[in-house]
């Protein structure tokens, strides 16, 4: 399992995603998950994933072009001339991928190498957008009505994003929003772990703004994990207490 969230804000894009594959006791295994590109001044994009790792490494591969000689590979998200065109690349790669992993597999292969995608970014004279892939190929835009996807296991964090979400907020703030989701999701649900990757792009940046990874040991993170653990408590406690009298009884 994964979890991933991509966030639209008036400032830009917001991206965090984690690095765990596997969640057996003794077999524990990190894979990256968000990739990005760009071109300095004219794009930048940025995808994050999750499903089958195998269907996933295999579109990330094929939109680089590895399979081919050096002198002949391209990576063709830098090609295309707006994000819907690089959003219908991406579908249509990761239908064709599913679609043969599942043929070469028969039975045994349905329903086995599904996976979606988030992608992210902007392409010069063009607003920032944000798609969420569907492993059909087919895709959505995020909206004001719906700023931010998740990928993966997602129930456990979207309260939080909902509750706190704020179009004109930081990239500071969405951060911090976006670490409380992801200290959310830790806690409950073991296939979900550290390290996160965490991507930053603002609006006609053409680069990353700000990236890092974020590890076990990140003070930063403990930070916002123990406060938000302690300040939950002290809601809890200042909420009107329940009676099992009325005070007609």
């Amino acid at each position: 399992m994964t979890y991933c969230v991509g966030m639209v804000l008036d400032k830009g894009l917001v991206l965090m995603s984690d690095t765990r594959t596997n969640s057996g006791v003794d077999n524990i295994s990190v894979f990256r998950k968000m990739f990005h590109w760009h071109k300095p001044g004219e794009r930048m994009l940025a995808v994050m994933t999750a499903g089958n790792l195998a269907t996933t490494q295999a579109v990330i591969s094929y939109l680089e072009q590895r399979t081919k000689i050096p002198e002949e590979r391209h990576n063709s998200l830098l090609e295309a001339p707006t994000m819907f065109q690089v959003a219908t690349e991406i579908g249509r790669l990761l239908r064709a991928t599913i679609e043969e992993r599942q043929e070469a597999n028969a039975d045994r292969g349905r329903g086995r190498f599904t996976a979606s995608i988030i992608l992210a970014g902007q392409i010069k004279g063009m607003e920032p957008r944000l798609f969420l892939v569907y492993p059909e190929g087919n895709f959505i835009e995020a909206s004001f009505d719906t700023p931010f996807f998740q990928i993966g296991e997602t129930k456990y964090g979207r309260p939080i994003l909902i509750r706190g979400y704020d179009r004109t907020m930081s990239f500071e703030d969405a951060v911090k929003l976006l670490m409380v989701s992801f200290d959310s999701t830790l806690k409950a649900n073991l296939s979900v772990g550290l390290p996160l990757d965490l991507l930053v792009i603002a609006r006609d940046g053409f680069e990353p703004t700000h990236a890092r990874r974020i590890t076990h040991d990140d003070p930063y993170f403990e930070a916002i994990s123990s406060s938000w653990g302690n300040e939950l408590r002290k809601a809890f406690h200042a909420l009107p207490d329940y009676s099992f009298y009325t005070g007609d009884e």
